[in-house]
């Protein structure tokens, strides 16, 4: 891709120019969380659709997985070998294809490959945005930067929940007007297809702003492109913060042969673990299930459809809130502070969750169908008891968005546990434990 569409050369660092190369970039970030919040709104409406079972459910949220794995995986190589741009691009591509595949589906194995496409995108941009925004970032400000990552994967979760709940209650009205048979009707054919459809737009907002993001400068700098890298780091830090960019990339890049084992090295066991243990356990905290069945969870209480998806975004905004605060003071508090309060919190929290189902009151019903027993047991919940459960999600979400949501991000896309020289190795081997985890 030829580097014609760059932005204008300024004669000085520009930091604007510099913010909307980090906004491109955390773009990949939001269609991230939009892709994986979405979920939470088309479970029941897929269900029904394709008449599912559970097991054929569960399988096609996650086979969102099935292409974040390869993508992590394969997305480094290529990325150092055809430029972050070209690779950027291309995720941008697959999300657009996702959006508009995942909206027409007219069998389960269809939307299937559509959220496939969808996660090598995911697993691929993962991968390299972060990356990106840590080498174009200058040093001063590439912590606080390298937090937008994160932050637009709460703002992707947080906009698709409050998408959701709108097309939902359009769909009400539609059905309303009509006087369809049952509320459900225009949601179950149509509605689930306008939620995963709807990732097209910021899809092709995001290709749009990256074809006019320069290549890293470091990538065109080690790939014998150094008048490139030089006018790039010019609009960014000036003329002779590019000196010393240039200066800094070299000495590493002369260093780097070989410096996958040297993650190894006992000098950098620790920090390599600290890494990994943070990519891994912010996946097996139970974010997850929180981000995927918030929808579920409040209906089980005893929520009405549109409450809980009113509650679900309630969920999403909280997130959105608490990620803010995290990214402007995550340097002033420290990260070991936060990280320790914040998952003590996130323990107690969703004890509380699960303590509270624990106590709700099970009705078991048996009737004879076909003179067979049949068994069906629901779950009541007192008012009490349902605030409590509401206070405990939020709560638990607050402090991962505290956390546990930011610093796996940072870590892997910042020069700060494993040092300059092996950042890169080890920011994609902490991004691939998180993507496959």
């Amino acid at each position: 891709m030829s580097d014609s569409y760059e932005l204008p050369l300024s004669q000085g660092g520009s930091m604007a120019t510099i913010v909307f190369c980090v906004a491109a970039a955390a773009l990949a970030g939001l269609l991230f969380g939009y892709d994986t919040g979405v979920a939470a709104g088309i479970q029941g409406y897929l269900q029904q659709y394709f008449h599912l079972s559970n097991k054929q459910l569960g399988f096609a949220i996650a086979s969102l997985e099935l292409g974040c794995v390869p993508g992590a995986m394969f997305a480094g190589s290529l990325a150092d070998r055809f430029g972050r741009k070209r690779l950027l691009i291309l995720c941008a591509i697959l999300f657009a294809i996702s959006g508009v595949l995942s909206a027409i589906p007219r069998s389960l194995t269809e939307l299937v490959l559509a959220r496939v496409i969808g996660g090598l995108a995911i697993g691929a941009s993962s991968m390299i945005a972060p990356v990106y925004i840590a080498e174009i970032a200058p040093e001063r400000h590439r912590g606080r930067l390298g937090s937008l990552f994160q932050l637009g994967i709460v703002v992707g979760i947080a906009l698709v929940y409050w998408v959701n709940y709108f097309i939902l209650d359009a769909g009400n009205h539609i059905n309303a007007s009509v006087h369809l048979a049952t509320a459900a009707n225009w949601n179950a054919t149509m509605g689930w297809r306008w939620m995963l459809g709807s990732e097209t737009l910021p899809a092709i907002i995001f290709l749009l702003m990256v074809v006019f993001v320069p290549e890293s400068p470091r990538w065109l700098v080690i790939n014998d492109q150094e008048q490139k890298g030089r006018e790039i780091l010019t609009r960014f830090v000036g003329s002779s913060g590019a000196d010393r960019e240039i200066a800094a990339v070299k000495e590493v890049a002369a260093q780097e042969e070989g410096r996958f084992s040297e993650l190894f090295a006992p000098r950098y066991r620790l920090p390599l673990i600290i890494a990994l243990f943070l990519a891994i356990f912010s996946q097996f905290s139970g974010i997850n299930s929180i981000i995927y069945y918030a929808p579920r969870v409040f209906e089980a209480a005893g929520m009405k459809t549109s409450n809980a998806f009113g509650s679900t975004a309630l969920v999403g905004m909280v997130n959105l809130l608490f990620t803010f605060i995290a990214v402007g003071f995550v340097d002033k508090a420290g990260r070991k502070l936060l990280l320790s309060i914040g998952t003590a919190i996130q323990v107690v929290a969703l004890f509380c969750v699960g303590l509270i189902f624990a106590l709700a009151n099970r009705i078991t019903v048996t009737v004879l169908v076909h003179g067979h027993s049949v068994s069906h047991t629901s779950i009541h919940f007192s008012p009490a008891q349902v605030h409590i459960l509401i206070a405990s999600v939020l709560t638990f979400i607050a402090a991962f968005a505290m956390a546990m949501g930011p610093m796996p991000w940072r870590h892997a896309g910042v020069y700060e546990l494993l040092g300059r020289q092996t950042v890169r190795d080890g920011s994609r081997l902490c991004i691939k434990y998180s993507a496959t985890a």
